[in-house]
């Protein structure tokens, strides 16, 4: 704080271009002008933030003198400069976003002559376009402060404040004496495929075909600001333009007169505002726009006036000026036309309610108004990502004496594979010699829990000296038995078949999706289909679910990234842990209780209690226990005293399956050997005998979350690898 008030805000704005027009002068000398745009629009209302705009300058600056001149005089502008190439600013800006992504992201393709060249040139405008990123993020680098934010309406006021200066009521005045007797519509629009500028041409036409009384008192001004006029297809645009244009002036004009005006070229704000004032019908015919802000510039200059909008339903405006507007289809001149003879003959009363509407939200949806909601809400946003963040469980660096690690089912480099050899994947062969060792050790015991069934873990994990929970630890065997159940006896199935329908009733009618049949529960997996189309049948299956086979039944959904699971109510690995442990116990013979605890796992949240199961900070491990908090980061987990002194240990590290749905994660546990370094846990669990088979310290007892989220686990592991580097240490040390 200074001078007991709180420090302003920094708003940095990042933007290709500068809302500054430069024009060199000597070495060291610099003329700028202040453009006039959408966005600038947007954002000079902005007083309660010190605002920095960052941006290319629009103008080649190689020599060091005038960069830095250039530098000290877009500084008075509160504008920073990034210095681009001429040969970048053609690649990337020309090539790369206007001729690739700009297209695309405006679902019109790209030029047929471009899909035919070659793909070479494609490549160098990617590549320039990284770089400029890249010079992009190095600035903002340089000027970023911490508390700094990266941020549309428009400032209306200015707009209506312009009305009232001389140089404005004098242009209103000429303009209207000018056109006095004719009603005056009017464009403005870059001079863009996306404006729909043909199509609101040919609609005038058409009107003024049906309607021969209006020829002569009805004039389209129409401002085409021209653009690229480097690109064919733009100066094929223009070319058809002025075709059109030149037809329908002399099909339908006098000596005195045309029908319409057509400047190539943009107005300066004044002369802007003058001509909004003076319009009666302002006619936007976007076929594709984010938001057109014309619109809302001819709204804030109608408080005389209060004319007509014709707006096209596919301009982002739309959703806010809709209400006031007329919505046409672009496409339809038939529509467009009549919309035209409409707004021309509208009673006065319904434009003024028409014009409220529209006034109102101008003025009221400000853009100091949006950037003070959208900062507010970023704030917000950051503080809550720091709560987030704080349920994460801090990363681990190393631990001394063991480390545990297992793969996920993608090949080393990460890439993507085809579906089939996805499903194919077996268990990664560089962890079979570490999982070998660890299971040969006598004082080491590991289960592997998954939701999987029992054909696959005996598939994946048939050869190794382990135990292995099947289907969330509802089935339970040592590689070495048979296997048996430890679901509860009033365990009720009777609601399978009515599911198993719905599953195969959306199996069919989701392309790459299915479903796997479990003795315990049954799994809808749309992990290769369609994202979205997968997403939304499956919020369809799920009201089909929840009306029809389960309204009654005692199970639960469980919702993973992309599967869903109805299993019975209860089922979790946290609540089939502790009847594991005790059947391990019992067929093993264990006497001295188990003091050493790893567990690594990639869960879902319902599935996370088998975490605060093991925690010697509850007082009572159950289903479903909240989480607890993280202990400080460690740099390295040290064996603890107690390692060699006849404990037992038990290791859980989740593997994740590659058959398995997301929800599927296995965990796997095995015993540590005699380098301590698992939490304890304090509850004591009774088996067949009644004996205690836990007692583990905090300090025994080690939880780890795959991958970066939300967690009840205590310590983090990056991905895949840092598990399989983990579990090979943890190997070796049972040599030392």
């Amino acid at each position: 704080m200074q001078n007991g008030r709180p420090p302003i805000q920094r708003l940095l704005v990042v933007a290709n271009r500068l809302p500054v027009s430069a024009n060199r002068r000597g070495e060291d000398s610099w003329a700028l002008e202040v453009s006039v745009g959408g966005l600038v629009s947007a954002l000079l209302g902005i007083n309660e933030f010190e605002t920095r705009w960052i941006g290319w300058a629009g103008v080649n600056v190689p020599d060091e003198i005038g960069q830095k001149s250039l530098t000290l005089a877009l500084a008075e502008k509160r504008c920073i400069p990034v210095f681009l190439d001429e040969e970048i600013v053609h690649q990337y800006y020309n090539g790369y976003c206007n001729n690739i992504l700009w297209p695309l992201f405006h679902y019109l393709g790209l030029p047929q002559e471009d899909r035919l060249a070659t793909t070479r040139s494609f490549q160098s405008q990617f590549d320039a376009y990284r770089r400029a990123n890249q010079m992009f993020a190095d600035v903002v680098n340089e000027h970023y402060e911490d508390g700094d934010v990266f941020p549309i309406g428009i400032d209306s006021d200015r707009f209506i404040r312009a009305l009232e200066l001389p140089q404005v009521r004098n242009d209103i005045q000429q303009l209207k004496e000018r056109f006095a007797g004719r009603k005056v519509m009017l464009g403005v629009d870059r001079l863009d495929m996306i404006k729909g500028i043909p199509q609101k041409i040919l609609a005038f036409e058409k009107f003024l075909e049906e309607n021969p009384n209006w020829r002569d008192k009805v004039v389209l001004i129409q401002i085409a600001v021209p653009t690229r006029t480097d690109v064919p297809e733009y100066q094929k645009l223009t070319c058809q333009v002025h075709e059109i244009v030149g037809r329908i002036n002399g099909r339908f004009g006098t000596l005195t007169a045309v029908p319409i005006h057509h400047l190539d070229r943009s107005l300066d704000f004044h002369a802007l505002c003058a001509l909004y004032a003076v319009t009666d019908v302002a006619l936007v015919t976007s076929l594709r726009d984010g938001m057109n802000l014309v619109s809302y510039e001819y709204v804030a200059c109608q408080a005389s006036k209060k004319g007509v909008l014709i707006l096209s339903e596919f301009a982002g405006a739309a959703q806010s000026l809709g209400a006031g507007a007329i919505l046409v289809n672009p496409w339809n001149i038939t529509e467009v036309a009549a919309s035209i003879g409409y707004a021309l003959n509208m009673p006065a009363d319904e434009r003024e309610k028409r014009h409220h509407h529209n006034f109102m939200h101008v003025t009221t949806h400000t853009s100091q108004e949006w950037a003070e909601t959208f900062v507010s809400e970023l704030n917000d946003t950051v503080v809550e990502a720091q709560l987030r963040t704080k349920q994460i469980p801090p990363p681990i660096q190393s631990i001394k004496g063991f480390n545990a690690t297992l793969t996920e089912t993608v090949d080393a480099n990460g890439r993507r594979i085809d579906q089939f050899t996805e499903m194919q994947l077996k268990l990664h062969p560089d962890l079979k010699d570490p999982l070998k060792k660890l299971c040969d050790d006598p004082r080491t015991t590991i289960v592997v829990l998954s939701g999987s069934d029992r054909s696959l873990l005996d598939e994946n994990f048939g050869e190794f000296n382990m135990w292995l929970a099947a289907e969330h630890g509802m089935f339970l065997r040592s590689t070495q038995g048979e296997w048996m159940t430890t679901m509860p006896e009033n365990l009720h199935m009777d609601w399978v078949d009515s599911v198993k329908h719905v599953f195969e009733y959306f199996t069919e009618r989701t392309p790459r999706s299915h479903f796997e049949l479990r003795e315990t529960s049954l799994v809808w997996n749309y992990k290769y289909a369609d994202v979205e189309f997968g997403r939304l049948q499956s919020k369809d299956m799920l009201q089909h679910l929840w009306t029809g086979p389960i309204s009654n039944a005692s199970v639960e959904v469980v919702q993973g990234g992309r599967s869903v699971e109805v299993r019975a109510v209860g089922v979790t690995k946290g609540a089939a842990i502790d009847r594991i442990l005790g059947e391990i116990v019992h067929h093993k013979d264990v006497n001295s209780p188990i003091d050493y605890v790893l567990c690594i796992g990639h869960f879902l949240p319902k599935d996370e209690d088998i975490y605060t199961f093991f925690e010697p900070e509850l007082p009572a491990p159950s289903p479903s226990i909240s989480r607890v908090n993280s202990p400080s980061p460690v740099n390295g987990l040290v064996p603890h005293p107690s390692a060699n002194k006849g404990g037992s240990n038990i290791s859980c590290s989740s593997l994740k399956h590659p058959f398995s749905a997301p929800d599927k994660k296995p965990c796997s546990n095995g015993n540590g050997n005699g380098t301590g370094w698992w939490s304890a846990l304090r509850e004591k669990i009774t088996v067949h005998e009644g004996s205690s088979v836990l007692d583990l310290k905090s300090e025994n007892y080690f939880s780890f979350t795959v991958g970066r989220k939300r967690s009840s686990a205590r310590y983090l592991l990056n991905s895949s690898a840092d598990v399989a580097s983990l579990l090979d240490e943890l190997a070796e040390s049972l040599q030392s």
